[in-house]
């Protein structure tokens, strides 16, 4: 009876959570396999675990829970209707443990596991296809779960486990993260088809400088080269609109709404000019990132080595 009202204590609805599960969590499946034979003997020998040691913990299971889960009859057991109640969720719990587990070393199987692969959403069109193409014919049925999202937000994810890689532009620059540039892309000046400089094949950026300008918005990337090489060139952009989204800027273009700095469209767009840009150089980098210090799957090993393969030649041409 001292034990069971120490453990009633320690067990206690003020008690730390964590504390508990860390506490019963080991002998659960010793309680399951018990329950399951009703006798303590035959399933010591069916978990290949001494039966002093399985004896044991069911005692200490019961002294921490303060509920007598077992009626004792000799050499056999029966549940009581605490131990049914209790039995009921350990078995649900020891059920999700397993899928949880199988899950996990099916994602990391070398033929068949999984790699969450974020991008920008400008590289999803022609680039990350063509990519997976490539990576496909050597392991044809790793899979992919793909997040297209800017920068700072896949970064984030990375951070919370729930992407293995992302190719992002700027590259970035952080301690508890790896990166790799891979390439680089020219970024042109985009007009409307109408526009003074429209017959333009060549322009030095500070010619733009009076127009207004369409961009994304502040926090992505590309919102940051294009202030920075504005800047380069003398001038401050004046914005007239922002987006998410490269495509619906040049959307805007098109509607002679402003102009804007882009990568090359994956389909040349209709109502519109692309100029390429000679002043300052306008490019941005393309790099690979993940989180420093955690252990790759094999599939995402492989992944990630096809990708620094590609250093130099990672854009379509």
């Amino acid at each position: 009876m001292v034990h069971q009202q120490r453990s009633r204590a320690r067990l206690s609805p003020s008690g730390d959570t964590e504390d508990i599960v860390a506490l019963l969590a080991p002998r659960l499946a010793h309680f399951a396999g018990v329950a399951r034979t009703e006798h303590v003997t035959r399933a010591a020998q069916e978990m290949n675990v001494p039966q002093s040691t399985l004896s044991r913990a069911l005692v200490r299971l019961e002294q921490d829970l303060g509920v007598d889960l077992f009626a004792r009859h000799g050499r056999t057991v029966s549940l009581t209707p605490a131990g049914r109640t209790f039995l009921a969720s350990v078995e649900r719990a020891l059920a999700e443990i397993e899928r949880a587990a199988e899950e996990v070393r099916a994602d990391a199987d070398p033929a068949t596991g999984k790699v969450a692969f974020g991008f920008l959403h400008t590289m999803g069109a022609e680039t990350v296809p063509g990519l997976l193409h490539a990576f496909r014919a050597d392991h044809p049925r790793v899979r992919f779960s793909l997040v297209q999202n800017y920068g700072e937000a896949m970064l984030e994810r990375l951070r919370a486990g729930e992407l293995d890689l992302c190719l992002t532009s700027p590259v970035p620059d952080a301690p508890d993260l790896v990166a790799r540039r891979l390439d680089e892309q020219k970024l042109r000046l985009v007009v409307p088809a109408d526009h003074r400089l429209a017959a333009r094949r060549r322009v030095r950026l500070a010619e733009a400088a009076d127009e207004m300008f369409v961009t994304l918005e502040p926090g992505y990337g590309l919102r940051r080269i294009t202030d920075a090489l504005c800047q380069e060139a003398g001038f401050r952009p004046r914005v007239a609109f922002e987006g998410e989204e490269a495509e619906t800027l040049r959307g805007l273009v098109a509607a002679g709404l402003g102009v804007a700095l882009l990568p090359p469209p994956a389909v040349p767009r209709p109502g519109v000019a692309e100029l390429t840009v000679t002043a300052p150089r306008a490019v941005r980098e393309i790099g690979v990132a993940w989180l420093a210090g955690r252990p790759d799957t094999p599939p995402v090993a492989a992944f990630k080595k096809f990708l620094l393969s590609r250093r130099g030649r990672l854009l379509p041409d």
